[in-house]
């Protein structure tokens, strides 16, 4: 059996396309043990997978004593991040396949969970795959935790190459193959927003990069600029298109400031938030796209679009320089945006490339995207030949 794990919920849908895509991928069935089943369910996940509760168990009294004692005297939490998972692990059998689908979790803080988390899966003697990672070569090079980490998985599949030339020298069993997610359908929704047509700029913003700056408006204020442009410099519409809704870090709430500030122009909509496969659509239906999420940049590339990437680690990075062969005029670099026009001088450019850039993506995606569907192959394998 398949079991996918560190599925935060579909309130990132960015993770709920890794979902639907592997689903597709693996062509088996599939459980995904989820942290917000709820949340999955009112996105219809659960009509394609089979959706567990990976739920925190609580340790009684005394085993929590327990736990803070040996977590103060060997200083770490090893044995609480086992027991919160208890449910987990005493489903699984030896036969299992388990894919940790949170492709950038070892870029952020509780890589030491990651890693007690994965120590107990493979004592219960299942395969353990680390899917569609991204991870910075430089993190990996200082931190130990996570070299011991990438090294106990029975296969990796880096997304991009600047991370799998690294994952490489600490687990030969790595291999370069696309975010799953190129693989997701683009589904039209049932209601399309009526003031949606197609020249149009889809625009994401992300909370999450006002975190890499150290002044917040100037991220603000290059977004402002670049509509001020779109809306009085060429005829095309703009779409604002949420992709993480969650409460603390919900791309709603900046969009939001720019509907406002704008929608007397008439030529700006808001999208209302919906499945992946549906704000897939909407993307794929833009002229260009301008993105902080990386998961819109892949929407968006595999349905050729032209896109520019507000980007701040490596898998914005890597993934366009695989596609271009280099990230340079593709990805912005959010630390590097010391100015409030950096967005409308790399759109321009976007804008006079728009028929080369096209044109490219038209000759590459089709290959690009069936090597995410090929990777199916290599982890199919891992299955004792009783359960294929």
């Amino acid at each position: 059996m398949f079991k996918l794990y560190n599925h935060g919920g579909c309130l990132n849908h960015g993770c709920e396309a890794i979902v639907r895509s592997t689903k597709k991928i693996l062509k088996r069935d599939v459980e995904l043990w989820s942290m917000n089943p709820e949340l999955d369910t009112v996105y219809g996940l659960d009509k394609i997978i089979d959706i567990k509760f990976d739920e925190d168990i609580a340790p009684g009294k005394l085993r929590s004593i327990y736990m803070k004692i040996n977590a103060k005297l060997k200083k770490n939490d090893k044995l609480f991040y086992q027991q919160s998972k208890k449910k987990f692990y005493d489903n699984l059998k030896s036969c299992d396949v388990c894919l940790s689908v949170g492709g950038d979790l070892f870029c952020y803080s509780g890589v030491d969970k990651l890693y007690y988390i994965d120590q107990k899966i493979k004592k219960k003697k299942a395969k353990l795959v680390l899917w569609g990672c991204s991870v910075e070569p430089e993190e990996i090079r200082k931190n130990e935790i996570i070299r011991k980490a990438l090294a106990q998985f029975d296969i990796i599949t880096a997304r991009e190459k600047f991370s799998y030339n690294e994952i490489k020298k600490y687990n030969p069993n790595t291999y370069l193959i696309p975010d799953p997610a190129f693989q997701l359908d683009a589904i039209k929704p049932e209601v399309v927003n009526k003031n949606f047509s197609g020249n149009t700029v889809g625009i994401n913003l992300s909370p999450l990069i006002l975190q890499y700056v150290s002044n917040n408006r100037t991220i603000e204020k290059s977004y402002e600029k670049l509509v001020d442009y779109i809306l009085n410099k060429t005829d095309m519409k703009v779409a604002l298109i949420p992709h993480v809704v969650y409460d603390f870090s919900d791309d709603r709430k900046p969009l939001k400031k720019l509907y406002e500030k704008f929608k007397a122009s008439g030529r700006i909509v808001m999208i209302d938030d919906c499945n992946c496969s549906e704000l897939k659509w909407y993307i794929s239906k833009c002229r260009f796209v301008i993105t902080a999420r990386t998961h819109v940049s892949i929407a968006s590339y595999s349905t050729c679009v032209p896109t520019l990437v507000v980007g701040y680690s490596v898998k914005s990075k890597g993934i366009a320089n695989d596609i271009f062969g280099t990230y340079e005029n593709y990805v912005v670099p959010v630390q590097d945006m010391e100015t409030d026009t950096a967005l409308v001088e790399n759109f321009k450019w976007l804008m006079n490339n728009e028929n080369k850039i096209k044109s490219h993506l038209e000759n590459y995606m089709p290959e690009y995207c069936q090597r995410a569907l090929d990777a199916g192959d290599k982890v199919r394998n891992l299955l004792i030949k009783g359960d294929l």
